[in-house]
């Protein structure tokens, strides 16, 4: 590129205005939108250009006249000289100030938000006054958007409590669904630590279907319990026929769907990266879940069953008064207790109906 150098002194000598030289070179270099103009029932524009050859090469300035205050015509060369420098071939901006674009990824076994906070700790040692940085893209959401991933995490948890608890009319019986999910956790991030891969925005999604899938099969097995404990079995034979008899479908459709997660696991290409990491924590997620949830989801019902079964007989009112109180038996005219209608008693062996007397 080239710079001009304008000889503010020559061109006082000469009459000549340095802007309206300046008006002069971008109307003769670039051009300039004078006016419009009608004909055939079409409007034209009207740009004002020098002649291409006027303009092939930087020294063409040069040559290039402009009306000084005298109406002469003077030439560029008097006052004007050309230097040749290099700069950028484009200066990009943001928000209006001069900026440089600086694009990177996380190491490995670092997350998005390590790198964040380290960048944000260098800038502020490192960048002299007057200089600052700005987030774009994927990472200014991330910015903006803080922790809201936890509490959003946290809310949905609790609105599954809500609901199961809705289901089965205890506060504790959800707690073994609950509970099953950080076996599922723990192994998307060992997974994701073994493979050296981050805890990106895909894992995130991941974590998500993860809860998700989870769920249902610790669902699964404690719906089945429950319905086993209505029908008389204890709650240890009603966790153990909800584990046996849900185990088999929960580990048809956990392990097909590992197999189905297998090419994102091993993806390559444009987006491997993303591919992998919603992938292998998706699979590792689901392999530790379900392996592990089969053995802690019976465990944690026949605790919380117990807790639930318990608090239950303990809330209940008993009766008042000694082992020979008959308060809820009718009583004959000379108060002593009697026999209601309908109701059977034994004398000598003998079934007998009472109609609201004594039968001795």
């Amino acid at each position: 590129q080239y710079l001009i150098h304008v000889d503010q002194d020559m061109a006082a000598k000469k009459g000549v205005s340095v802007d309206n030289a300046m008006n002069t070179l971008q109307t003769l270099i670039g051009s300039y939108y004078a006016t419009n103009f009608i004909r055939f029932g079409q409007m034209y524009k009207v740009m004002l250009q020098a002649y291409p050859e006027y303009r092939a090469k930087p020294e063409d300035i040069l040559n290039l006249f402009v009306k000084n205050t005298r109406g002469e015509m003077v030439p560029f060369s008097t006052f004007v000289k050309l230097e040749r420098v290099f700069g950028p071939e484009q200066i990009s901006r943001y928000n209006m100030y001069p900026s440089a674009l600086i694009t990177g990824d996380a190491g490995p076994g670092f997350s998005t938000g390590d790198a964040i906070n380290t960048i944000v700790k260098t800038a502020e040692e490192k960048l002299p006054r007057g200089y600052d940085f700005e987030w774009s893209g994927m990472t200014r959401e991330q910015v903006l958007s803080g922790d809201q991933a936890i509490y959003i995490f946290i809310i949905s948890l609790v609105f599954v409590y809500l609901l199961l608890s809705a289901q089965y009319e205890s506060f504790l019986l959800p707690m073994p669904v609950i509970l099953s999910l950080p076996t599922g956790v723990f192994g998307a991030f060992l997974f994701l630590k073994l493979a050296g891969l981050e805890n990106n925005i895909y894992a995130q999604v991941a974590l998500v279907m993860l809860i998700g899938l989870l769920g249902k099969n610790a669902i699964l097995i404690v719906e089945f319990a429950i319905q086993r404990r209505k029908q008389g079995l204890s709650i240890l034979d009603s966790a153990l026929q909800g584990a046996f008899s849900r185990l088999r479908p929960i580990l048809m459709t956990s392990f097909a769907f590992i197999a189905g997660l297998i090419p994102l696991c091993i993806a390559s290409g444009a987006g491997a990266m993303g591919n992998r990491s919603i992938g292998t924590a998706a699979a590792g997620g689901m392999l530790m879940g379900t392996l592990f949830g089969a053995l802690l989801v019976p465990g944690l019902y026949v605790i919380f069953a117990s807790l639930s079964e318990g608090r239950s007989k303990k809330n209940k009112p008993g009766k008042t008064g000694g082992p020979d109180a008959e308060t809820d038996k009718p009583a004959d005219a000379d108060g002593e207790p009697g026999i209601a209608n309908g109701e059977l008693a034994t004398v000598n062996g003998e079934r007998i109906t009472g109609h609201g007397e004594l039968a001795v």
